[in-house]
């Protein structure tokens, strides 16, 4: 159960989300495969439905500070240049995507972040987000079962 939980937390943290649990789950907590997949996406899938919905009062809580007021303004600027464009033309599947490469700075986290900048609608971005989340964990799942097997191939345990 303490596994469980350390894939959950491991899920909720910025820049790491699924990206990290799912190979921590399978590849260090030696849990089925499966669980780890269906606990971590869900997690997510969790987790980008309750940033949407906070992040108008966490923004304006913390840009009263000029300092990340600062900050804030120079990543709206760059988000808005980098997916604006996309989304546009593609709608949430460009957030879906976006979400769902698993790249650093892509994520729940960011794709929350821009859907809520974008002005995209909360039910348009929990499509995306379900999407996006889906095929990142996938990709990791895939990449984290293939990866171990071909270790094993190369290296023989002592």
């Amino acid at each position: 159960m303490n596994e469980i939980i350390n894939i959950i937390w491991i899920t909720f943290l910025p820049f790491l989300e699924l990206r990290a649990s799912i190979p921590y789950g399978i590849l260090k907590a030696n849990l089925p495969w499966v669980q780890v997949f269906v606990i971590c996406v869900i997690t997510n899938i969790i987790l980008g439905a309750i940033l949407y919905l906070l992040i108008d009062k966490i923004i304006k809580i913390a840009t009263k500070i000029k300092a990340i007021d600062d900050i804030y303004q120079k990543y709206i600027e760059k988000m808005q240049k980098n997916i604006n464009k996309y989304v546009d033309k593609y709608g949430e599947l460009a957030v879906a995507i976006f979400i769902g490469i698993p790249l650093p700075g892509s994520g729940v986290y960011s794709g929350a972040i821009a859907s809520y900048l974008l002005g995209l609608k909360y039910k348009k971005f929990m499509i995306a987000n379900i999407i996006g989340v889906l095929i990142a964990g996938t990709i990791v799942t895939v990449v984290s079962l293939t990866g171990a097997g071909i270790f094993n191939l190369f290296v023989k345990l002592i």
